[in-house]
């Protein structure tokens, strides 16, 4: 089958890209390499999927609205996994524009390009940061989304409600998921597994926010890999049973569903920290410090949907998830 999955070079998209060629698929992985961390991380990732023979890249900025529809109608692509994004809360505060760019503008083009050169799946992420200043624990997807903490959540909630108007409009069939604090080998280091392991590996300290009382649903890459590759195979339909007046955000009349993907296992920052002092043989110095602005104090993943749509359930736990990560860390971290 022939996919294209976009953000390539990234975390979550070049691990993807891995499996489906494992599988046997035909990938064309689009990326635009930009610098919001280093390009060599990106290149390093791409490089292991170049080698296959059912690789093919595309260096493609998603604002460039006739690359896209170029890339799409020499594409014959059957599933579209949209991955790109402009990731990060905190880097949302000093850059807003590079959120609306990407996560709008762009994520605009891909769905008139699926439209035009209509796709049996678009699998697209979403965040749950888009929960922002919801406080019912665990979160639904039927919970109301309408508080966004961050420009980054605001964008990633506009990217759901725009696939549902293009679902609704054209019967695209469409999933979002929100996904919940992803972390592994090949990482971004931007988040915390990364950087609380360069520092500690340096002697340096580590910057604990709310003096380590946060919660999230840390969820290991390959179990977040399985939940992504199993749903492109659960194709929505129009829920009969949809009722206007009393609307579930997560369904519709259209063919389009919002899962959450993620852990389902919160745990404290500070059981992250010793799992990591305990992979790294090593203690941290920790700087803690206050709240930033844009964060919120726990996450935790509903997945109820996503288990029952595709039998998903995560297998990895925090202390051997950041084992790996360590191993990994140590042997490529200095890319």
């Amino acid at each position: 089958m022939q996919y294209l999955v976009t953000g390539a070079a990234g975390f979550i998209g070049s691990h993807v890209a891995h499996r489906l060629l494992a599988a046997g698929h035909a990938v064309v992985g689009l990326d635009n390499l930009n610098d919001y961390y280093d390009p060599a991380l990106k290149r390093a990732r791409l490089a292991r999927l170049t080698p296959s023979a059912g690789f093919r890249f595309a260096q493609i900025e998603l604002t460039d609205h006739a690359a896209v529809s170029d890339l799409f109608a020499r594409g014959g692509f059957r599933r579209v996994i949209h991955l790109a994004a402009q990731a990060g809360v905190r880097y949302s505060l000093a850059n807003p524009r590079a959120y609306t760019d990407s996560n709008v503008s762009g994520f605009l083009n891909l769905l008139e390009a699926c439209r035009r050169h209509p796709v049996e799946h678009l699998v697209f992420a979403s965040s749950s940061s888009v929960y922002g200043l919801n406080r019912n624990i665990p979160f639904t997807v039927s919970d109301p989304a309408d508080h966004p903490a961050s420009l980054y959540a605001a964008t990633k909630k506009a990217g759901e409600l725009m696939a549902h108007a293009y679902s609704h409009l054209y019967r695209l069939p469409v999933t979002g998921l929100r996904f919940f604090t992803v972390y592994g080998p090949w990482g971004r280091p931007d988040m915390a597994p990364w950087l609380f392991t360069k520092a500690v590996l340096a002697g340096q300290p580590i910057r604990v926010f709310n003096h380590g009382h946060l919660r999230r649903d840390f969820t290991y890459i390959d179990d977040i890999v399985s939940g992504v590759i199993k749903i492109c195979d659960v194709i929505p339909a129009a829920d009969d049973d949809w009722d206007a007046a009393r609307p579930d955000p997560a369904t519709s009349s259209a063919p389009f569903r919002l899962h959450n993907i993620g852990n389902n296992q919160p745990v404290e920052l500070s059981r992250l920290i010793a799992a990591l002092e305990s992979a790294l043989g090593q203690k941290a110095i920790r700087e803690n410090l206050p709240m930033q602005p844009g964060d919120v104090l726990e996450t935790a993943a509903d997945i109820d949907s996503l288990t029952a749509a595709t039998g998903f359930r995560p297998t990895v736990s925090v202390e051997e998830g950041m084992r790996k990560f360590c191993a990994w860390y140590r042997e490529y971290g200095g890319i």
